[in-house]
């Protein structure tokens, strides 16, 4: 130890908290090492303070006169918490990623100067042009990569920029610091990144164990058991906390849910404005809310130290996840809960995220190919997807793998063929697959152990030096809160589950002029309505009989249900007819549609017909799901068309057939068209980030 720097590190932290505090164990071996070995790897468990090593260190460079501090940040709420947290301690800032574009070129030119102490910056914005050319003229004096496990081909998290970052490190002259803090990463990932950081790393690892967190888990395998379990303990929990759902739609369903029932919830994912976000994530700093139902976008770095519960609505993807998510709660109090549901449906969802991790060669051939063959101007990612029927998600991922493989390059809004032939390789991308598959079985096994499951989660991320928590369901010996759900609660959550009315919102734009002559969608849409999610308990369910049922036909609860959603429709809209998208392989939907019209005592009017033996189902994305709907439907000549019609059809996916129907019906001259299908099989499973 370096006594000298030892007392000053001292000093800095107890200007912040006062003159007895202490550092952490490690947290000064780290500071050290950091300041005398170059390149240091941190990891240790969430709420152990990996920041204030790096401000510390920032602190100690920049009274020696050293250049600022870079701190590769992945996401905008670590870097707000990392930001008032570096102010407390004196340090000058400045943030560069998405939200601060407007006074980006300011930000650049200060940082030139050397003025700031510190810069956040998220990854996206570290390859963004400008920036790259401003930091040739920028001194740095340490540079920190937060999450660190997310430039690992092993880490849990991809992350394309992340994963170019050991780019930079091999630029950086040895003379500078260079550090990465996780508080997720088993051995094989540790071997990784000291590969990445260079040569001589000094690697700081604590023990893992969260004293604070009692874990139960709870076997319910459907979505009203497990609305219903949370509708009852909810409210007999602590405090404020956090419900992880695995899909956006997941996340609205069961906030509206709560708030149905007054429970104070908030949704909280990437597909909301930033202003409900901020607004989200303020209300529960403020426990203005019980509740915050969010995806892993709140996740890495959140930092509320009165968390009391975290609830796992599915199953996390592996344990690391997991590790990382149930650390948002007990940072700052003795105790605190959390919950584990699990079913057959997680395995499903998981089987789905590990099948598509990667592009597979056909699709990432074909992409590489789209790319050659405009080779000398380049082509848009809309433009790849007009050449390959491929789902605009499998092609924004193939993009990203080659070039993540240096096989094509990305300028501007436009992607060109590199020198590298195109390579696909398979034994490395099956090895990692075969990691994720076991990071899976993990996760079953925690939801099986006899064992203590806190010493279960740690030593899955090689930590084997924890002993039993005593506090989790299984030390204990009894569930300190019931593992199934009371009568009361089940019908509530059936209740609300079947009658889930979804919103079919309107395309407002064509993806190509090519086919229709415009991009624009030039009549408004009317905002339709679905009746249910295909498959999904109570009419989802009926959805799939009726459609595959033999003989196949839609029942009569559809009917009913069907008949009295629309009658507020037709008053408030004046509807004069209904009409339905027809078929070439079957007359259901035209049956539905016209015993439908019967008992909303209107006319039943087939306006279109149908030409084309391509399946719309076989159509992957946007660019050939509308050119095959504008390909197929047409409407039937010399006929009067009225002013205002219900347009009915059974299923509703990428929305390309509503939409072109009902275009051509406005065209026709009809005034209004509103769109209603009894489920929606449109496939959200996407993470987010």
């Amino acid at each position: 130890m370096d006594p000298t720097l030892y007392t000053k590190a001292l000093t800095i932290i107890r200007a912040l908290y006062g003159e007895d505090a202490t550092f952490r164990e490690g947290q000064y071996e780290a500071i050290e090492a950091t300041l005398t070995h170059h390149r240091t790897l941190v990891v240790q468990k969430t709420g152990w303070g990996k920041s204030l090593v790096y401000f510390v260190c920032t602190k100690l460079l920049r009274d020696q006169g050293h250049g600022v501090t870079m701190v590769v940040s992945p996401l905008l709420v670590l870097m707000e918490n990392q930001l008032a947290a570096a102010t407390a301690l004196g340090l000058r800032c400045a943030v560069l990623n998405s939200t601060t574009k407007d006074v980006r070129q300011e930000q650049l030119d200060a940082m030139r100067a050397g003025k700031p102490d510190l810069v956040l910056i998220t990854p996206e914005t570290l390859f963004s042009d400008e920036v790259q050319t401003a930091l040739s003229s920028v001194p740095i004096g340490l540079f920190v990569i937060d999450e660190a496990h997310c430039i690992s081909d092993w880490g849990h998290d991809f992350r394309l920029e992340y994963t170019h970052l050991n780019r930079i490190i091999r630029r950086m002259p040895q003379t500078v610091p260079v550090l990465g803090t996780t508080a997720t990463a088993n051995d094989r990932v540790i071997a990784d990144l000291k590969q990445q950081l260079g040569d001589d790393v000094f690697v700081s690892r604590g023990e893992l164990m969260r004293r604070s967190l009692s874990i139960q888990i709870l076997p319910l395998s459907t979505p009203t058991e497990r609305y219903a379990w949370i509708l009852e303990n909810v409210p007999k929990l602590p405090g404020s906390g956090i419900i992880y759902c695995l899909t956006q739609r997941d996340c609205d369903y069961l906030a509206g849910f709560l708030q149905k029932n007054g429970i104070h919830a908030a949704a909280y994912h990437s597909g909301l404005e930033q202003t409900e976000t901020n607004d989200a994530e303020q209300r529960l700093r403020e426990n203005q809310i019980k509740v915050l139902v969010a995806t892993v976008k709140l996740g890495m770095g959140y930092d509320k130290g009165d968390i009391s519960f975290v609830i796992h609505y599915q199953q996390p993807s592996n344990i690391v996840a997991y590790y990382q998510q149930i650390g948002r709660a007990g940072r700052n109090i003795d105790r605190a809960y959390t919950f584990l549901m699990c079913g057959e449906e997680d395995r499903t969802i998981q089987e789905y995220f590990i099948e598509t991790a990667f592009p597979s060669e056909q699709e990432a051939k074909a992409v590489y190919d789209a790319v050659f063959s405009h080779a000398e101007n380049g082509i848009t990612g809309r433009g790849v997807e007009g050449l390959v029927n491929i789902r605009k998600t499998r092609v924004d991922k193939a993009l990203m793998f080659l070039r993540n493989e240096e096989i094509i390059v990305k300028d501007g809004a436009r992607y060109y063929p590199t020198l590298h032939p195109f390579r696909y390789d398979r034994e490395h991308y099956d090895a990692i697959t075969a990691v994720r598959r076991r990071e899976q079985q993990q996760m079953q096994e925690l939801t099986q152990t006899p064992g203590c499951l806190s010493r279960f989660v740690v030593n899955c991320l090689d930590d084997t030096t924890a002993e039993d928590c005593g506090i989790c369901r299984n030390c204990l010996g009894y569930p300190e809160f019931p593992e199934q759900p009371g009568m009361n609660a089940l019908h509530a959550a059936q209740a609300y589950l079947e009658r889930l009315i979804l919103p079919i919102e309107p395309r407002k734009q064509f993806p190509s002029n090519s086919f229709t002559g415009s991009n624009k969608i030039p009549v408004p849409n009317c905002e339709g309505l679905c009746l249910s999610k295909y498959g999904d308990p109570g009419y989802g369910t009926l959805v799939k009989q009726g459609k595959y049922g033999t003989p196949p036909g839609f029942c009569e609860e559809l009917l009913g249900k069907s008949a009295a959603v629309l009658q507020a429709v037709v008053q408030e809209h004046q509807i004069t007819a209904l009409t339905c998208v027809p078929s070439l392989r079957s007359t259901i939907v035209a049956d539905f549609a016209e015993a439908l019209a019967q008992r909303l005592g209107l006319p039943f009017v087939q306006l279109l017909e149908k030409s084309g033996a391509r399946q719309q189902k076989d159509m992957e994305n946007s660019y050939h799901q509308c050119r095959n709907a504008w390909e197929s439907f047409a409407c039937i000549p010399d006929i009067p068309f009225p002013d205002r019609v219900i347009l009915v059809d059974d299923i509703v996916d990428s929305r390309w057939t509503m939409t072109v129907c009902g275009y051509l019906l406005t065209q026709a001259g009809c005034e209004l068209v509103f769109p209603f299908a009894l489920a929606d099989s449109s496939e959200k499973k996407g993470r987010d980030t």
